[in-house]
């Protein structure tokens, strides 16, 4: 069988053409593979995050009973393993906040906004929880103890 030299160039880049189609596919499929799994760890941006249950359960070491951060801003403010004894957040913008391990005894909670903010292995004891904004926000594993939750918006939350 005599082939020509044009049928044998014909072939040989229609095979070549299907090789490389080939190629290029497999490699865009793990370019796409690669993205999917490292996109999701470059924008994960949730407003806070929880420390695991193994280091919450730790006692609680810091004390900061008294003090006013009343009207503040502390959006996305981090409290951890920490005792608020009389202390006033009244009105405070604490929206994505996060409250691990915390215990708020006698603290006054008034008007904040606590919106998706996040309160985790923490416990509410006598406290003023009145007119406050917990919409979305994430209560896991938290306590309330004698609380005032007059007028307060618990819309979308979790406890």
């Amino acid at each position: 069988m005599i082939f020509s030299r044009l049928a044998i160039n014909n072939f040989a880049a229609r095979v070549t053409g299907k090789v490389i189609g080939k190629v290029i596919g497999k490699l865009m499929s793990m370019v796409l593979f690669i993205t999917m799994l490292l996109v999701p760890l470059a924008i994960a941006t949730s407003p806070a995050q929880a420390a695991s249950s193994s280091s919450v359960t730790k006692s609680i070491l810091n004390e900061a009973g008294g003090k006013s951060f009343a009207g503040q801003d502390l959006i996305r403010a981090e409290f951890n393993s920490t005792t608020f004894k009389g202390t006033d957040f009244s009105n405070a913008d604490m929206r994505g906040a996060l409250f691990n391990g915390v215990l708020l005894d006698n603290a006054n909670l008034h008007g904040i906004d606590f919106s998706s903010g996040i309160a985790y292995v923490s416990r509410f004891k006598n406290t003023d929880l009145s007119d406050a904004i917990l919409e979305d926000a994430n209560m896991l594993r938290s306590s309330f103890d004698n609380v005032n939750v007059t007028n307060a918006d618990f819309t979308g939350t979790l406890s």
